[in-house]
């Protein structure tokens, strides 16, 4: 449970610190950094307010622990609650949500069928469903699918909001960074792998998209040549670079809103690297102070902890009964290794 409350504590304070900063140029942020948690600002909140980035990851965790297993139907219907209803909200209302996640959801609430409604279109690559793949990594490690399972999972459910190759592959490339982390490698072998990674289900020209990251190395950029604006290509690019850069949770979280432009979310996806790389004690504790509903995070957290470890725990028992089975029929039958019940409904 501690790396689940490590990294979700992080996107959450990264999500939190970035909220009165958005849309702040980093010219701005350089003069007036943020340092600690502070309130108000672009959306009038109060410190420690969380935005739509925390607000579709505790709905997306919330589905999975109500349903134990991916479905997209769920997880539509609790986006859909708490557009309106506030639901998982930090103060019961909505004050940030992307346009192109806003336009899903009302089509999904029309045809109800959440594996067609996510916009395939080039200009709707925003980082809308980046922002909530943090469950699906967790889900992913614990589940252990296939190669081909992990990369159906993230189309799928990027696909509610997002459903363009070019969000696609920025979620499967964070989903598998995460999980690389989860294995216990470190942040740079992490990276490593993740340009090892075959990206060929993809276009060779979406692969070139995220050429920076997978084919050079984007550590060694300098920043101004590191956007942080909406686009989920740059939110990317700046998290891995702010991480790869930096020795130590706060530095890191803090060097990603003070990057300036989608402060909310790029400090809500570096946080949830960096807390899982450090911990949760590395978080300033007057930042965690300030954070709302912090009852429920840790709640939920358990909840969700205790789905996933037993989807993990009936994996492993379902693959010893198979082991077993082929064993007693002989060793000439083969096993559907491709065969899986995780897929989204």
């Amino acid at each position: 449970m501690n790396k689940i409350k490590d990294s979700l504590y992080g996107f959450v304070v990264g999500d939190a610190l970035g909220v009165p900063v958005e849309f702040r140029s980093r010219v701005y942020l350089s003069d007036n950094p943020v340092t600690e948690m502070i309130g108000y600002g672009t959306h009038n909140v109060p410190p420690g307010v969380w935005s739509d980035d925390t607000s579709m990851t505790l709905a997306t965790m919330d589905s999975i622990i109500k349903t134990k297993t991916i479905n997209c139907n769920d997880m539509a219907d609790r986006f859909c609650s708490w557009v309106n209803n506030s639901e998982y909200s930090a103060v019961d209302i909505v004050f940030d949500i992307g346009m192109t996640t806003s336009n899903a959801l009302k089509l999904y609430q029309s045809c109800r069928d959440a594996n067609t409604c996510g916009s395939n279109s080039i200009v709707s690559n925003g980082n809308g469903s980046l922002m909530r793949m943090l469950p699906i990594a967790f889900y992913c490690y614990y589940k252990q699918p296939s190669e081909s399972e992990i990369f159906e999972i993230v189309k799928k459910t990027s696909g509610i909001t997002h459903a363009h190759e070019i969000s696609v592959m920025g979620c499967y490339i964070y989903v598998r960074y995460l999980m690389n982390l989860l294995q216990g490698k470190d942040k740079k072998e992490s990276y490593n792998m993740i340009q090892k990674l075959s990206y060929s289900m993809f276009t060779d020209e979406t692969q070139k998209v995220y050429q920076r990251i997978i084919k050079e190395d984007i550590s060694t950029f300098d920043e101004v040549d590191i956007k942080s604006n909406g686009y989920v290509v740059s939110t990317l690019e700046a998290s891995l670079w702010t991480v790869l850069n930096n020795t130590n949770l706060k530095d890191t979280i803090l060097t990603a809103v003070n990057l300036g432009g989608d402060t909310d979310t790029v400090g809500a996806v570096t946080g949830s690297i960096a807390g899982m790389i450090y911990n949760y004690d590395d978080i300033p504790e007057s930042w965690i102070e300030k954070l709302k509903k912090k009852d429920y995070i840790n709640n939920i957290i358990t909840e969700f902890y205790n789905v996933i470890t037993q989807l993990s725990n009936k994996n492993s028992l379902s693959n010893a009964s198979s082991r077993s089975r082929l064993l007693n029929n002989g060793s000439n039958k083969k096993v559907n290794k491709n065969k899986c019940s995780c897929l989204c409904m």
